[in-house]
């Protein structure tokens, strides 16, 4: 992964969907934001996706049909107790008007389940924490 997209992961805001409404934005380095920390608690969470293996835009119905794909997946793991929808937004730059790619914000697995579902859908990365600690980059690439 070269240096110009890594810098645009972590600048992006990542949005999770709450359940009452509203959007709350995670941001790599920052602490989790409080309505999904009392969600998460002190367990594992991340926000992954499918869309878009390796960064390169595909069709919209093969996106879709990869996002069922990890949604099944991740309700299978035996760990995981909550996903919520999201939507991870990069500035403009690499792509003109920017960029936005649906995802999901899951509590629970262990980060070797996540690789796992990372490695199947061919991300390069995806962002990470425990409870309210800062949210973390882990680059697969």
């Amino acid at each position: 992964m070269d240096d110009e997209l890594l810098a645009a992961y972590r600048v992006t805001a990542y949005r999770v969907r709450l359940a009452r409404g509203g959007w709350a934005t995670i941001r790599v380095g920052e602490p989790l934001p409080a309505a999904l920390a009392s969600l998460a608690g002190d367990h594992r969470w991340a926000f992954i996706t499918a869309w878009n293996p390796r960064s390169k835009p595909v069709a919209r119905s093969t996106n879709r049909h990869a996002q069922r794909n990890l949604l099944d997946a991740l309700h299978a793991l035996a760990a995981t107790r909550t996903v919520r929808p999201g939507c991870g937004a990069g500035p403009a730059g690499r792509h003109e008007a920017g960029w936005h790619e649906p995802s999901l914000f899951v509590i629970g697995p262990d980060l070797a389940s996540l690789d796992t579902l990372a490695h199947r859908y061919e991300q390069n990365a995806y962002v990470h924490g425990q409870g309210a600690q800062p949210a973390q980059l882990r680059s697969l690439r």
